[in-house]
């Protein structure tokens, strides 16, 4: 079973991490024959330099679709999956690390159940090093437990999944956020029925640094989480009292000290 790999890169992107996370994929037990990057708008030479480097390595392999500007990553994933020439595409940001088993464990939930549109896995998240492992993402692992854990939170850790192509561009694709796009994708294929499955394993290194809450820490960032909540409320996705619930945890991040949400992430949410 043949698969694509589909990540983006920007130009303030690093390129040591884009190197790591690049040939984390080009050595997968069960490696990709078409890994699709986008360059989303033009990038530095030394990211180019990453790129060419790993083609000449894997002739044939590495796709590079170059945009004339920064869209954004949704509308640059969307053009990288209509480039993707396989059914199941692989996910991947340009600074995380795969395993190198992830795509071939991915590959065996399809084989051994052609119904799967979505399949995932929790992540390890790490600070500086790849060996400094901090905490786990972890995610709900059978299809009916993944629809209702998507009413309140995102069931997928988005560059550790595997997806069917045709089910995304059918049913999404990814909106024109500049963030939160995976949170409006999960809510649309889920809303369409959409088979799933998390492996229990984590196969993926997910970088994570002070910056990570900051990001999250902002009115751009919480007022869209709100606002693709609400759509789902009015979607029938979900209840008012969902909404309510992610609302407020949302306000919540948003007002209270940077402290406090590294408390409650570090002792609750991944605990």
């Amino acid at each position: 079973m043949d698969y694509s790999v589909l990540l983006t890169v920007y130009k303030s992107d690093n390129p040591e991490y884009f190197r790591q996370s690049l040939e984390s994929m080009l050595h997968q037990t069960r490696p990709s024959d078409d890994i699709v990057v986008v360059k989303d708008g033009p990038v530095p030479r030394e990211l180019q330099q990453v790129l060419d480097t790993c083609s000449s390595e894997f002739p044939g392999v590495i796709r590079q679709v170059q945009l004339s500007k920064n869209v954004g990553l949704g509308l640059a994933l969307n053009e990288g999956l209509k480039a993707c020439k396989n059914e199941l595409v692989a996910r991947m940001d340009s600074d995380d690390i795969s395993l190198p088993d992830r795509c071939e464990k991915q590959l065996a939930m399809f084989e051994s159940d052609p119904k799967l549109d979505i399949v995932g896995c929790p992540v390890k998240e790490f600070v500086g090093d790849p060996s400094n492992v901090v905490g786990i993402r972890r995610v709900p692992i059978d299809n009916e437990s993944i629809h209702k854990y998507a009413r309140r939170r995102d069931p997928f850790n988005h560059p550790a999944v595997m997806y069917r192509k045709s089910k995304v561009l059918a049913y999404g694709p990814y909106g024109n956020y500049r963030k939160n796009q995976d949170t409006d994708l999960w809510i649309k294929l889920l809303s369409k029925g959409c088979k799933c499955a998390n492996i229990p394993e984590a196969l993926l290194l997910f970088r994570f640094d002070e910056n990570t809450y900051k990001k999250r820490k902002s009115w751009v960032n919480t007022s869209l989480l709100i606002k693709i909540r609400w759509d789902a409320y009015k979607s029938g996705f979900c209840s008012f009292l969902d909404f309510c619930v992610v609302a407020f945890a949302q306000l919540c991040v948003y007002i209270l000290p940077a402290g406090f949400q590294k408390f409650m992430y570090t002792n609750v949410l991944r605990k």
